[in-house]
This record gives C-alpha cells, structure tokens and sequence, in this order.
C-alpha cells in the first residue's frame, strides 16, 4: 500500500511469504461472515451483548462501563463529542496519517478464471503486476495522489476451494487495486482489461458485478477513511507509532479508553491482535 522502495517494506513481504509457506493462505469455508458469526457467538457466551446499528456521536449516548474499547480510527474517535480526551491528545490524534484508498470489484462467474498460466488456477490469491517496475510505479502514483495507468491487483478465488461461496457450478472472484485517497474513481474496466490479459476470456465469464469506490468503501464503513482499507499508513514513521508514539499505544488520555481498531499495532490484516493487545495492556 505503500511504494516498494520506502525502508521497511520488504519485511511484509517477507511475514507473508513465511506465513504462506508455513501454513498456507486460508479462506474460512462458507465465506469470511463465519469468522464474524463464530466471534460474536463466543462473546455472548461469555455473556456479552452486540447491538448494531445504532450510531454514537455523543459520549451519553454510551452504556456505563468501567472500561471503554474503540474499534475506529482516530477520526471517529475525535467526533465523539464529550469524550473528555486531553487537548494535547487530540492534537496528536489529529496529525494521524491516512493513506491511499482501493477500488474493489466483486463478481458473479459462470465458470472459474480462464488464466493462462496453469499455476494460476492452483491459487486463491493472485497478486497481478508484469514486472516489479510496473507494480513499484502503480504503488508510487497512487502514493502521490495520482491515477496509476497499469494498477497492481490482488484477486481472490476462493470459490474454486470453497463450493459454498457460489451456487452449484458457478464460480465468484474479488479483486481490488490501490487508488488516490478519497478518488470516486470506477476503475472496473481498467482492472478487467489487465486480467483479460493474463486471462483470455474473463470478460465472457461474468455473469453479474458490483464495484465499489475509494470514496464508496468510506460510505460503506466509516472506518474506510478514503477508501484507506489498513486504518492508516503504515510507513516506518507509523508502522509502531499507531496512532501516536506511547509505550502503551492503545491507551488514550483518558485512564478507562482503550483505542484497539487496526490504526494501532500491528495495523490491518485478520488477526485480532490489536483487540488482544489492547486488553493485555490493561494490566501493564
């Protein structure tokens, strides 16, 4: 999400590669909503109680409790009015980096990907990029706010390991590619053409598609901020400084807030450590 030749980079790329060698790249059968659903049933066994659309902009509109854990940006947190955070918290809160958004494309399919290449069909991530230029020079255009011509993709196939995830016989896939902060670009041909590339006869396979921008993903979860999908940059500047640099970062001004959304360590991904290390840290 950041331009390759930043310092540090290459350490996500290594994380990744030793997590897929080691155990591979799961997909939870039956779709990503399982992991939600079998987390929300593990919490109201220990008593817990979920309750959903219901907006808070106001401190008096929270239940009383002894301890508060905000899983939202530093932005949300700062239009809570009456939250009591300190000045010079906010301020730091304020400065909190965003980075670039993604455009995201869902689809129907009639029959799995047609690529070319063999190994390709043997994947449920594919990460599409002709050469390591092509894909350094789409990271760096988006990072400076402008519109990359040739996008770097990832794409998910996870239907043809997972029956569940399409009606008999068909086949869904998703991809997305990075994009300038907040761009309200459609850029579904674009990313289409690329994969029609390296699959000849995609476009014949779609049967239905849904496309969401930068500016839509914030629409449709305020914690998308400008389409940001990672909670903000996660540069060496704010790789450990999420949201501000604290030995405790998950600790707010306020001595019962807790901030544990993936704008503190170690940033995005499913893993729900920023939840767990949030709760460890109450005992630090």
């Amino acid at each position: 999400m950041i331009p390759v030749e930043r310092t540090a980079t290459a350490a996500f790329a290594i994380v990744l590669a030793a997590l897929a060698h080691s155990v591979g790249w799961p997909v939870i059968r039956g779709g990503s909503q399982k992991l939600a659903d079998a987390l929300a049933d593990c919490f109201r066994r220990g008593g817990g109680e979920i309750v959903t659309g219901r907006r808070i902009a106001a401190a008096d509109q929270m239940p009383r409790a002894a301890r508060y854990f905000f899983d939202v940006t530093p932005r949300q947190l700062l239009g809570i009015e009456g939250l009591g955070l300190s000045d010079r918290y906010r301020r730091r809160l304020a400065r909190f980096r965003y980075g670039p958004g993604v455009c995201k494309l869902d689809w129907a399919l009639r029959e799995p990907i047609p690529w070319a290449a063999e190994i390709c069909r043997k994947a449920g991530t594919v990460h599409l990029g002709a050469s390591l230029e092509e894909i350094s020079a789409s990271l760096r255009d988006v990072s400076a706010g402008r519109m990359p011509s040739s996008p770097f993709i990832v794409l998910a196939q996870q239907s043809l390991f997972d029956p569940s995830r399409a009606p008999a016989g068909g086949h869904t896939a998703w991809a997305y590619c990075h994009v300038p902060h907040g761009s309200a670009a459609d850029l579904s041909a674009l990313v289409e053409e690329k994969i029609e590339r390296y699959a000849p006869g995609f476009r014949e396979t779609i049967l239905a598609k849904h496309v969401l921008s930068a500016a839509a993903m914030e629409r449709y979860n305020a914690n998308y901020v400008g389409g940001d999908i990672n909670g903000g940059v996660q540069d060496l500047l704010q790789l450990y400084t999420r949201p501000v640099a604290a030995l405790n970062p998950y600790r707010t001004s306020l001595p019962n807030v807790y901030l544990c959304s993936s704008s503190t360590p170690p940033g995005g991904g499913v893993h729900g450590l920023c939840g767990h290390f949030a709760a460890v840290g109450i005992c630090d």
